[in-house]
């Protein structure tokens, strides 16, 4: 009876041990997990946004068949920016942002635009139209086209419109601002991957 109460004691002993280890070592796990929790890093759901208030509206005339000018640039709201084209013919076309970026992708991917910088797509690329969308995020090879270009006045139909396009892109400059917006969601980790959803504002 004194070695069954002995071993029984033992392997209760065994057992005491093993469960207490077990339970320090899950204890352990959680304070681990809830230190990486709380020390993640809040810039990972963290994104700066930039926008403009201002935009621009560029007047475009075709001054002979194939060959056009910009006439007059000026400042608009940001989301009223459009190309306003004038043919020799005399009807006109409305160009929007997302117009004008097609219009200026297509003739950049076929390269028509080199040596050729009195085509409608080169209006776009090099003036204030061109200007906005190369700040809009990844537009920013728009302005590398651009730099390729320094003497990017030839577009206008003279030295003042070019003048006042100048003075309307440097208000639409000063209009920019930026914030940072914080796309974490209260759920926390699980529900910012899982989430179908866009990202607000951006």
């Amino acid at each position: 009876m004194t070695k069954l109460r002995k071993g029984s004691f033992i392997k209760r002993a065994k057992d005491i041990t093993l469960s207490s280890a077990l339970t320090l070592a899950i204890l352990s796990g959680t304070s681990m997990m809830s230190s990486c929790s709380s020390n993640e890093d809040e810039s990972d759901y963290s994104y700066e946004e930039t926008t403009y208030s201002k935009g621009i509206r560029s007047h475009i005339k075709e001054v002979k068949p194939g060959e056009f000018k910009i006439t007059d640039e000026e400042n608009v709201a940001a989301d009223k920016s459009v190309a306003i084209v004038t043919y020799l013919d005399g009807h006109t076309d409305s160009l929007s942002t997302a117009a004008s970026k097609a219009l200026i992708d297509k003739d950049v991917n076929n390269q028509s635009y080199v040596g050729h910088h009195s085509g409608l797509s080169s209006m776009l690329l090099y003036g204030g139209m061109g200007y906005m969308l190369g700040r809009s995020m990844n537009n920013g090879y728009i302005n590398n086209y651009r730099d390729q270009n320094p003497s990017r006045g030839a577009v206008y139909s003279n030295p003042g419109v070019f003048n006042k396009s100048q003075s309307a892109v440097q208000s639409v400059n000063a209009s920019r601002s930026t914030r940072v917006v914080t796309s974490r969601p209260a759920g926390g980790r699980s529900g910012f991957f899982g989430r179908s959803g866009g990202r607000s504002g951006g």
